[in-house]
């Protein structure tokens, strides 16, 4: 059986990484795991996970998926505030587009509802 290495720059195997919660087999349990999620849900063009994790009152109405190679992510700090409800990540995420590299840095804020982590909005972001 082969294994593929998950998208969201972890050692793991995708099924026991970002899949389960991609495929509504669990849900992530802190920002960072939903922020590693939600990468690997925009590498495998996965929109219903995008919008079933974004806030609602922050998710665009219009949000669609453009042409995008991702190449990498990764973690540069996080943190949580008042324990289970609120949170940020600090990430870089590498993409291509018609073959001309770039990247994005974004401090991400996220905020937890019933045991449940969603992603809110940028608290900044940095793209180049």
């Amino acid at each position: 059986m082969k294994t593929e290495v998950c998208h969201c720059d972890t050692t793991l195997d995708f099924a026991a990484c970002c899949e389960p919660y991609l495929n509504g087999d669990a849900e992530a349990p802190t920002p960072v795991a939903l922020m590693r999620s939600r990468y690997s849900a925009f590498v495998t063009g996965n929109l219903e996970y995008l919008k079933y994790t974004w806030h609602p009152d922050d998710c665009p109405a219009d949000l669609t998926l453009e042409p995008t190679q991702w190449i990498g992510l990764k973690i540069l700090d996080h943190g949580e505030y008042e324990p289970s409800r609120s949170g940020w990540v600090h990430f870089v995420a590498r993409y291509k587009v018609d073959g001309k590299a770039h990247r994005m840095e974004e401090r991400s804020l996220f905020s937890a509802n019933r045991g449940r982590w969603y992603y809110r909005h940028p608290d900044q972001t940095e793209e180049s």
